[in-house]
């Protein structure tokens, strides 16, 4: 609606996508008012923002309202949900509750919970406006159609070790893992990258966010990062969202939607210099962690949950120099099969899971 700017709860705004949000917002002002910032620990860069837009709501962690007040406040029409972790889970809920517009860049609060969130914002009437770009790719790709989705392909770059032997992988370095050929993003995404467990937690993403089976979403390497997903039909006709390497184009999109608003800060594809489109078959003896999230993510229950805790322990001890790069896969697997799954479970299971499974994965990298 022309004229009406959107009042947006920002959760998680110092990290990556939490900035380059922010980027989005100084380019629209006339559109966007930021009422609400949330961070972690970052206190310095938190006090910046709050002088740069003035916002009604600010929180550092415990200081301040929660993040479950922020999301439901009656001051906020969108909430953009760019924490990390499970602590994406309740606000996500409570903005759902609360009718609020939810742009989603948090994965684990669908791995973890997707079954609970997406029967919410049904019975609420709540859209999910995903932030990934393979997500936001799809939800493009589904604008305007009413057809049966025969097929989607997920794109994956391949990460840092794509190029990289099978048999020097035992021994890369964080350092190493961070060097992302394509995607400027935070750590943790980043390792996820190089092994896909980034692409595994996407699979489980686009199961709930489009209401897809596991064996009709395929994932698919595409170095240059181009193509960001794609989606087949009945009728054979296969659409792409094609864009530059950039998360603020998805998430600009995520707060236009459903508009499209000119940025000349989001460069174009210049196709004479793009080369090749190539796209491959995905090795899952290489990326077991891969392999991994279709089997847990198939199988459900809390399962999914444990998978992404014992993920983000795996990837601190890996970045602190703790484990080794295969040690993450072998932890995963490990931690999987020590767990009693429940079937159909509670948001309080789920957090039980979760506690569980950060207990078993740091008992596992310390002994």
């Amino acid at each position: 609606m022309a004229g009406i700017r959107k009042r947006v709860a920002l959760l998680g705004s110092t990290g990556s996508i939490g900035r380059q949000t922010l980027q989005i917002a100084r380019m629209f002002p006339e559109r966007i008012d930021i009422v609400a910032l949330a961070a972690g620990r970052n206190a310095e860069l938190l006090n910046q923002q709050v002088e740069a837009f003035h916002p009604k709501i600010a929180s550092l962690a415990a200081e301040g309202p929660s993040l479950e007040e922020i999301a439901s406040s009656p001051e906020v029409d969108l909430v953009v949900i760019a924490t990390s972790g499970a602590t994406g889970l309740l606000p996500t809920l409570s903005a759902i509750r609360s009718g609020k517009s939810v742009a989603l860049a948090n994965k684990e609060v669908l791995v973890m919970a997707g079954a609970i969130v997406m029967a919410e914002a049904l019975r609420g009437g709540v859209d999910i406006k995903p932030v990934d770009s393979e997500h936001s790719a799809i939800w493009q790709c589904m604008q305007g159609e009413q057809s049966e989705i025969s097929q989607i392909i997920l794109t994956a770059s391949g990460g840092a070790f794509r190029d990289l032997p099978a048999e020097e992988l035992a021994n890369v370095t964080a350092a190493e893992a961070l060097r992302h050929p394509t995607w400027s993003m935070g750590p943790k995404v980043t390792i996820d990258s190089a092994n896909l467990m980034n692409k595994g937690m996407e699979v489980i993403e686009a199961r709930w966010l489009f209401d897809v089976p596991f064996d009709r979403i395929k994932v698919m390497v595409h170095p240059g990062s181009i193509i960001h997903s794609m989606v087949e039909f009945t009728d054979g006709s296969l659409k792409a969202q094609l864009g530059v390497p950039d998360m603020r184009l998805p998430i600009q999109y995520a707060l236009s939607h459903p508009d499209r608003w000119t940025n000349s800060e989001i460069p174009k594809i210049d196709f004479s210099q793009v080369g090749s489109l190539k796209l491959s078959p995905i090795d899952f003896e290489r990326y077991p962690c891969l392999r991994l999230a279709y089997e847990t993510g198939a199988a459900g229950g809390t399962l999914p949950a444990v998978l992404s805790v014992a993920d983000e322990v795996a990837v601190d001890y890996f970045l602190n120099g703790r484990i080794g790069f295969f040690d993450i896969p072998r932890l995963l697997e490990d931690t999987l099969g020590r767990h009693q799954p429940k079937e159909d479970p509670s948001i309080d299971d789920i957090f039980e899971a979760d506690a569980w499974a950060r207990e078993t994965a740091i008992r596992w990298c310390e002994q």
